[in-house]
């Protein structure tokens, strides 16, 4: 798909990406205003599941029976209950879901899909948080051929007194 990107903040396909923590929740709002203001925009939103690099645990894990069916049924119902009640009428909106290594997928599905803004939230500064969600984070967004909005979980503190 060679098409050609758009002007600078004409953005036509905008991926989110949810690890559905907190800060994913409230990174969403930031994507749903970006699509919103851009009609016949397509908000994407990508779940990873982590694949175990264990061969062992893979093997465990796809002899669960239907735990694709139980996975896909839980992150819809995610979805359905925290981010749908969001959208407004009329926004094109797309649900994905992969398995794999997740900077790794988000990159390749920003590329497949022409996105041209990822937006992702960033925990906060302790190692565990950069463990868990900053270190992908930080690797799509030195990846990325597109921009990439990075909604900070102490920002949402800061709004938050804004409206007090």
């Amino acid at each position: 798909m060679n098409e050609e990107k758009p002007e600078p903040g004409r953005y036509r396909r905008i991926l989110f990406c949810t690890d559905f923590s907190d800060n994913a929740d409230f990174a969403f709002r930031y994507a749903v205003d970006a699509a919103r203001r851009r009609p016949g925009c397509i908000l994407y939103l990508l779940h990873v599941i982590p694949e175990p690099e264990a061969q062992f645990w893979k093997t465990y894990i796809y002899e669960v029976e239907d735990i694709d069916n139980k996975a896909r049924h839980d992150i819809d119902a995610k979805i359905a209950a925290t981010y749908r009640p969001l959208l407004p009428d009329g926004l094109d909106f797309r649900v994905e879901m992969m398995v794999g290594r997740d900077y790794i997928r988000i990159l390749e599905f920003a590329e497949a899909m022409n996105v041209d803004l990822i937006i992702l939230g960033r925990h906060g500064h302790s190692a565990f948080g950069k463990l868990l969600f900053g270190n992908v984070t930080e690797k799509v967004a030195r990846h990325a051929n597109c921009p990439v909005m990075i909604v900070p979980l102490s920002f949402q503190q800061k709004v938050t007194n804004k409206q007090n």
